[in-house]
C-alpha cells in the first residue's frame, strides 16, 4: 500500500468529522473549480472557515455536487459564495463575494467609461474600512451610519440604471429571452441581492469577500498545473481528503508533519482541534 493511500485510510473518520465542524458553523464559504480526471472534466468543491477545510471531489458542479457534499443541505448558518445560482437552492442565509463586485465594476468603469461603477468600488471600500476600524473596536459602525450608506448605495444603482434602462420592448423580438448586457445584470444583480452584498456590514462575522475558500482551493489549482491531471476518481478523492486535513491542521497551527505522523500511527488527533 502506498502512502497516499494509507493516509488517506487513516484519516477515514476525519470527513464525517468536519464535516459536522463545518455544519455547525456560524459562517461558511464556500468555492468549487474545475479538475482534471482521467481526460474529463470533473468539479473540486470546498467549504471553508478559519479553522476548518473540507475539499470534495464530484462530477458536477451544481446541487447534485452539493447535496452529496452534505453541507449546504442542512446548513442553516451564513452562506459566503460568488453568486452561484445553485447556492440559492438552499434554506440559508446568503452573503456575496464583493471582490467578485469590484472586478466587475473596474471593469464596467474602464472599458465603458461609466462613473456610477467607479463610486460604486469608492462605496464599497469605504464601506469595508468603516467595517474593519468599527471591529478594531470590537463593535459594529453605527446604526444612523449603516442606514446612510444603504441610501448611497441606492443612489448609485439609480445612476447606473439610468445609463443603462432596460431594452425597449417594443425593440425585441418575440421571441427568446430579452438581451440585458452584462452591465444591467450587474446592476440588477447589486439591487435584487442588496441584503446579501452588505451583509458584511451587520455583522462582523461575515467577511468582505470569498477570499478564504479562493485562498484555500488555490493549491488544488497548482497541483493541476503541475500534474495535469489526477488518473483517477479515488486518487482525486484520496488526494481531496488528506488536502482538507493539511489545510485544517495548518489553521489549527499544527506541525503538519506532526499532525500526519500521529495519524499513520492511529491516533484521531483532530478529535482536540481547537472550534474556536
Amino acid at each position: 500500500m502506498n502512502t497516499t493511500k494509507r493516509c488517506a485510510r487513516a484519516l477515514y473518520g476525519f470527513q464525517d468529522w468536519v464535516l459536522d465542524k463545518l455544519i455547525h458553523s456560524e459562517v461558511v464559504n464556500f468555492d468549487e473549480t474545475g479538475i482534471n480526471i482521467g481526460g474529463k472534466l470533473h468539479w473540486l468543491h470546498n467549504a471553508s472557515t478559519p479553522l476548518f477545510t473540507s475539499y470534495f471531489v464530484h462530477k458536477r458542479r451544481g446541487s447534485e455536487a452539493f447535496n452529496n457534499m452534505g453541507i449546504l443541505p442542512v446548513f442553516k448558518g451564513k452562506a459566503v459564495h460568488d453568486h452561484w445560482s445553485a447556492y440559492f437552492k438552499y434554506d440559508c442565509d446568503h452573503t456575496l463575494c464583493n471582490a467578485h463586485h469590484l472586478r466587475e465594476l473596474t471593469f464596467v468603469y474602464e472599458h465603458h467609461n461609466q462613473l456610477w461603477a467607479k463610486k460604486m468600488i469608492d462605496f464599497l471600500n469605504e464601506v469595508k474600512i468603516e467595517v474593519e476600524i468599527a471591529e478594531k473596536q470590537g463593535k459594529l459602525i453605527e446604526l444612523s451610519l449603516a442606514k446612510k450608506y444603504v441610501k448611497k448605495y441606492r443612489r448609485i444603482l439609480n445612476e447606473g440604471f439610468n445609463i443603462n434602462p432596460p431594452p425597449n420592448p417594443d425593440t425585441i423580438k418575440k421571441r427568446g429571452r430579452k438581451a440585458k448586457g452584462k452591465i444591467l445584470c450587474l446592476l440588477e444583480r447589486l439591487k435584487n441581492y442588496q441584503k446579501e452584498t452588505l451583509a458584511f456590514m451587520y455583522d462582523l462575522n461575515v467577511p468582505f469577500d470569498n477570499n478564504l475558500a479562493e485562498r484555500d482551493i488555490r493549491m488544488m489549482k497548482v497541483q493541476q498545473k503541475i500534474s495535469g491531471l489526477f488518473r483517477s476518481f479515488c486518487g482525486a478523492e484520496e488526494f481531496s481528503l488528506i488536502r482538507s486535513f493539511i489545510s485544517t491542521v495548518k489553521k489549527q497551527k499544527i506541525s503538519v508533519i506532526d499532525a500526519i505522523c500521529n495519524i499513520l500511527d492511529g491516533k484521531q488527533i483532530y478529535h482536540e482541534f481547537s472550534c474556536q
